[in-house]
């Protein structure tokens, strides 16, 4: 009996393997989809964010529906450098980017034709490693400052090097582009003092590094959200923007009135903070979208000269 039963094996796997989608319409089957999704994919407004405050209204917009989905499809592409984002938005992989007038201003200069849609609320520290023992600009002869080459924070670091009266040589920029590693190199004692947004620096002050110098001191204000200008033109495009724009008002006008701690889980969820920081960060308001100030592009291009 044991052959027939081996013969009724072999006639069934043949039936089932018969039944089933061969490997050449496996592979056809999965470029298609792939280039469904491809195709969506390019049709979407893409928007390139960092794990920082300034973000935290396209987060809160996108994580609680306030961007018309029936009629916009908005994605958001999590980026940890903004140079890596910004080259993502140069190359056209998006049609919006956070960044910084610095760097906006560079793209500009290479050839990329955007807009500043919206000025943020994004500001700098200069934070030294306590274990340096630096209290003050004037003590950081010989010593590293991370940041990111043609960005707010090498302009800040320049002007916080000439304020203090120290030659730019005696002074070790090193460039470290990803935020959430600089503020590492700091907690490990592996940097003298770096330029931190929110909520790194909020991170660094709970464990009493100190704040040697604050953009807002100043009066520099350099965060803004830029948008492609070639693909605004297209009436497709410019709803999408329409809807972002809505979006991101609402979503302003939600943190001003609920507070930062009220949207926890989208701090949880995108920046992975614990209950402790998010009770430290300082409170912030969110401006509606508008151009940033002339003189903060200004400044940006005398010192890109």
């Amino acid at each position: 009996m044991k052959p027939i039963y081996i013969v009724i094996s072999l006639m069934a796997a043949i039936i089932l393997s018969g039944c089933g989608p061969s490997y050449d319409e496996m592979k056809r089957q999965t470029r298609a989809e792939q280039e469904r999704l491809k195709k969506e994919d390019s049709l979407a407004l893409k928007i390139g964010v960092m794990p920082t405050l300034d973000c935290l209204p396209i987060y809160v917009a996108k994580d609680h529906n306030l961007f018309d989905s029936t009629k916009a499809d908005i994605r958001l592409k999590p980026f940890k450098s903004q140079i890596d984002c910004d080259a993502a938005f140069e190359k056209g992989r998006l049609e919006g980017c956070i960044t910084d007038i610095v760097r906006g201003q560079y793209m500009k200069k290479r050839g990329l034709a955007l807009d500043y849609i919206a000025a943020t609320n994004a500001y700098w520290q200069i934070i030294s490693n306590k274990t340096a023992r630096i209290r003050r600009l004037n003590q950081m002869t010989d010593k590293m400052i991370a940041m990111a080459r043609f960005s707010a924070t090498a302009l800040l670091a320049d002007y916080a090097i000439d304020s203090a009266k120290i030659k730019q040589e005696e002074v070790f920029k090193i460039q470290i582009n990803d935020v959430d590693l600089r503020l590492q190199m700091l907690l490990n004692n592996e940097m003298d003092a770096m330029l931190l947004p929110e909520p790194q620096a909020t991170k660094a002050r709970m464990y009493k590094h100190p704040v040697l110098m604050d953009s807002r001191d100043k009066d520099m204000y350099f965060g803004v959200i830029a948008f492609n200008s070639n693909e605004m033109k297209d009436k497709r495009r410019q709803q999408q923007f329409d809807i972002f724009i809505a979006g991101y008002n609402a979503a302003c006008d939600s943190i001003n009135k609920l507070g930062i701690k009220h949207y926890s889980s989208t701090l949880k969820k995108h920046y992975k903070l614990d209950d402790k920081t998010i009770n430290a960060l300082p409170k912030l308001k969110f401006q509606h979208a508008k151009a940033p100030r002339p003189k903060d592009i200004d400044t940006a291009n005398k010192w890109l000269k």
